[in-house]
């Protein structure tokens, strides 16, 4: 099965999409600064949020492509990162910017949420992984230890620790309590007939 979605303008790449938690939505962020919501049934363009101006919606968001998007868990925030350096919380039902943070020197690459919807986790290029607070948009900790950009990130399930994947060929995971390095995974290359 396939639906497009489609909306009233020329899209540029679409770097990043992720579902709602109930299902029913779809956020997309893309190469010309925009991070979009969709109905996932029919496929129709509910929202957009804009970092430049345009003369349908004015937002003052990112001023690059938005590299990375998540809903919240419950699915009310939208995060967002940038090339800019940014990382951006969205309300999700009024458009509305809540929080722009700043502290990453590098494209941010990836972006999550802690399962109960506290804390986001970003990725950027300056090589560094960093703990927000997602209602204050102060950041917690600015984590070291990848030689290269840090091209994602993730909470596990249960939030007590984020993995992080650099392109320096590493799988780092931290404890996000104490928030330190707690081990790191060597990339294992992979084939079709299994670990090489």
């Amino acid at each position: 099965m396939e639906r497009l979605l489609s909306g009233s303008t020329n899209y540029s790449d679409i770097k990043s999409v992720a579902f709602s938690p109930d299902g029913a939505h779809i956020v997309s962020g893309s190469w010309d600064n925009t991070v979009c919501i969709w109905d996932a049934v029919t496929g129709a363009q509910l929202q957009m949020m804009y970092g430049h101006t345009d003369p349908l919606q004015i937002m003052h968001g990112h001023t690059d492509s938005v590299a990375s998007v998540a809903f919240s868990p419950d699915g009310a925030h939208i995060v967002s990162s940038s090339w800019d350096e940014t990382v951006c919380i969205w309300d999700a039902m009024t458009e509305a910017q809540l929080q722009m943070m700043y502290g990453h020197t590098g494209h941010v690459a990836s972006v999550a949420f802690s399962p109960d919807g506290a804390h986001i986790v970003s990725g950027s290029e300056d090589k560094t992984v960093c703990i927000w607070d997602a209602v204050t948009g102060t950041q917690l900790q600015k984590m070291h230890g990848h030689t290269d950009s840090v091209a994602s990130v993730a909470f596990s399930p249960d939030g007590a620790h984020i993995v992080s994947g650099s392109e320096d060929g590493t799988v780092r995971i931290w404890d996000a309590v104490t928030r330190t390095d707690s081990n790191d995974l060597f990339q294992q290359c992979m084939s079709w007939g299994g670990v090489e």
